[in-house]
């Protein structure tokens, strides 16, 4: 991975376009042929949509592929920036959404939002907290002149964290919202959308690096338009069913959105400023600040739909996650880069003291 910036993706620069084109094809679909929608809501097994499981894996593993876990021992290298990451991705990001949820959609909110979808928004939200940003991240540093191999660690220690930890975590910060959620359906989303596709994308990193880097590199550019087409057409079928409920309450979304994007912004600059407190360089706290910032959409998504389904608040949740990810994100990456000066000024300082003495 190289460390100089480059250039956000067409796709991924108008993420959110098509996130609204897709909003307005799956309503739109789901009106004229409501029939088709509900044959595709019943191909079910174990409580596993068929046709959107497989959407998920196509998603999901691409982004995968691009994580080496051998990246591990880099951790070494940074250890109070990762210190900072684990921190925030762990121990705040989850709780604060927790919190924000149950202010805004359970006090706040709750008058102008549908009463029997307020848990399932919550679960959607924490859902949406506890899963740390994978494929997007490198995006994110690239464009902050982030370190590339600290970014690639950190990404990869959250992945081997989430493994373990994704389902402890979300069951635990529903219990505490008063949520109940099946043990064994929460399970079998960690191991469906996490374990299986974690085994899978490895097996393929190996056998597309034993061709050689090259051969790497061009199998990525091929595969990486597959995440967002997946993700567009998981999309386009979550907005087919939830239709009906978005014509007849519109303001739902905008509601939704703003406990996320005090989350982005407060994680974001929480984990700026604890970089900046113990020290690490600017190529550090940037990536650590983002994936602090972002989310694993993806996975949030596929969770939200296998524990509550295509019609519960908490899809719909998720997917406003993915509505204001890119420009809320590309937004904070300006600041950041904005910031670098007042960021670097301490050690500037400290520099001046050392020659004087």
């Amino acid at each position: 991975m190289s460390g100089k910036p480059s250039a956000i993706s067409f796709f991924e620069r108008y993420l959110s376009v098509w996130v609204l084109l897709c909003i307005a094809v799956g309503i739109v679909l789901g009106q004229v042929f409501p029939l088709i929608f509900q044959a595709i809501g019943r191909m079910e097994f174990a409580q596993v949509n068929l046709p959107v499981g497989l959407l998920i894996w196509i998603m999901i593993i691409p982004m995968l592929v691009k994580v080496d876990f051998g990246a591990l021992h880099e951790v070494r290298q940074h250890v109070r920036g990762i210190g900072v990451t684990l921190f925030v991705n762990w121990l705040v990001k989850p709780f604060s959404m927790a919190f924000l949820g149950w202010l805004f959609i359970r006090n706040l909110f709750a008058p102008m939002l549908p009463a029997d979808q307020l848990d399932s928004y919550i679960a959607g939200l924490i859902l949406l907290a506890a899963a740390p940003c994978t494929a997007m991240v490198f995006v994110w540093s690239r464009l902050s002149n982030g370190d590339p191999l600290f970014t690639l660690s950190q990404v990869a220690l959250n992945d081997a964290i989430m493994v373990v930890a994704f389902a402890p975590l979300v069951a635990f910060l529903l219990g505490i919202s008063a949520i109940t959620v099946p043990w064994a359906t929460l399970i079998t989303s960690v191991v469906l959308y996490i374990v299986i596709p974690v085994i899978l994308a490895q097996l393929w990193r190996l056998y597309l690096m034993k061709k050689g880097l090259a051969a790497f590199d061009s199998a990525m550019a091929k595969i990486g338009p597959w995440s967002i087409a997946s993700l567009l057409a998981t999309l386009v079928l979550l907005f087919a069913f939830q239709g009906e409920a978005i014509l007849k309450q519109p303001l739902v979304i905008a509601l939704l959105a703003v406990p996320i994007l005090i989350q982005v912004f407060f994680n974001s600059a929480l984990a700026y400023w604890l970089n900046r407190t113990v020290g690490e360089k600017h190529n550090i706290a940037c990536p650590s600040a983002l994936i602090g910032a972002s989310n694993f959409f993806e996975l949030a998504v596929a969770a939200a739909i296998s524990l509550f389904g295509f019609n519960s608040g908490a899809a719909l949740a998720t997917v406003v996650g993915v509505l204001i990810e890119v420009p809320v994100m590309l937004l904070v990456v300006r600041v950041v880069n904005r910031s670098k000066g007042w960021y670097e000024r301490p050690l500037a300082l400290a520099k001046n003291i050392n020659k004087k003495e």
